[in-house]
């Protein structure tokens, strides 16, 4: 209505800010040096973050998203790393000792006391190939209690602490002692340790059989990797993790020359598995079927009066 047209060459610049004049130079010159500044603060704040905490740290920000996933690997969590190396440490240690105190007691003294540190390093050469065999073979089953160190507490303990303290005081009280009858002590022994032995073999070897079939826990529901394995050592024994431990404990009692813990053992263990077989096989017919019921007819366990 006033017909004053406007200006393009005047309203285009003062509204932008675009002159080309020294207050709009310095105005630019001010935010870049702004924005270089940021960044160069930014990169010394990731330099100093790398420097104090390496990424791969569990605590490291980079790892937050899995260390719910971690969790389980840190100290006195179920598969704790730590827990893991101390076990298997001590472990080693007591194997040591056990193997030199009796070659050592054997090659030097005529002493029966040679059956103390036997036991020991049988007793921490099982615990070791539990985790062991679980952990090559079983993998994902494997943690802290693959070792079976407090499995069955505190009776477990009790029986090995009966059976120590059984063989220390018949063999330093009563060292000339005969006790096996007609004089078949030394002929006992020896077949006491062929049983630790081989029960520790057949244990070892049908846990590795089985893989990720073998569970130290009774199984109620079938997981999608558990099969019925019914060949190798398992065409001899129907329940050779048991047979072997059956044995190998009742092996080192009878090398150990321990009368009572010998009856003991064979009565408790057999309590035990009688009842365990008779328990798990419930849930292996529902699981397999007439295919296992067909196993269970065809192969034994070879346990004294478990069929």
């Amino acid at each position: 209505m006033s017909g004053i047209p406007s200006s393009p060459s005047l309203s285009v610049p003062l509204a932008t800010g675009c002159s080309d004049g020294p207050l709009a130079h310095n105005r630019r010159h001010s935010r870049a040096q702004t924005a270089h500044i940021n960044i160069t603060a930014a990169q010394d704040t990731s330099e100093e973050a790398d420097l104090s905490l390496p990424t791969d740290s569990p605590t490291s920000a980079s790892s937050n998203s899995n260390l719910v996933n971690d969790r389980v690997y840190f100290p006195y969590q179920p598969k704790s790393l730590a827990g893991i190396a101390t076990r298997s440490f001590c472990l080693g240690i007591a194997l040591t000792v056990g193997v030199g105190a009796t070659g050592a007691t054997l090659l030097y003294t005529s002493s029966p006391l040679w059956r103390l540190p036997f036991f020991l390093a049988a007793l921490a050469t099982f615990h070791f190939l539990e985790f062991w065999t679980t952990a090559a073979y079983n993998t994902r089953a494997a943690d802290v209690k693959s070792f079976l160190l407090t499995a069955n507490w505190p009776g477990y303990a009790i029986a090995h602490g009966f059976a120590t303290l059984e063989c220390l005081l018949t063999n330093t009280f009563w060292p000339n002692r005969a006790w096996a009858p007609f004089g078949t002590g030394a002929l006992l022994c020896l077949l006491g340790l062929a049983l630790t032995a081989s029960g520790q073999v057949v244990r070892s070897v049908a846990m590795v059989q089985a893989g990720p079939s073998f569970n130290h826990l009774v199984q109620r529901r079938r997981s999608s990797a558990h099969v019925l394995v019914t060949s190798g050592i398992y065409g001899k024994f129907r329940h050779p993790s048991y047979f072997g431990f059956f044995w190998w404990a009742l092996g080192t009692q009878m090398a150990m020359g321990n009368a009572i813990s010998f009856v003991a053992y064979a009565a408790v263990l057999w309590k035990f598995f009688s009842s365990r077989i008779k328990h798990e096989e419930e849930f292996l017919v529902k699981f397999f079927g007439q295919e296992y019921v067909d196993y269970r007819r065809r192969v034994g366990t070879k346990i004294p009066f478990v069929p």
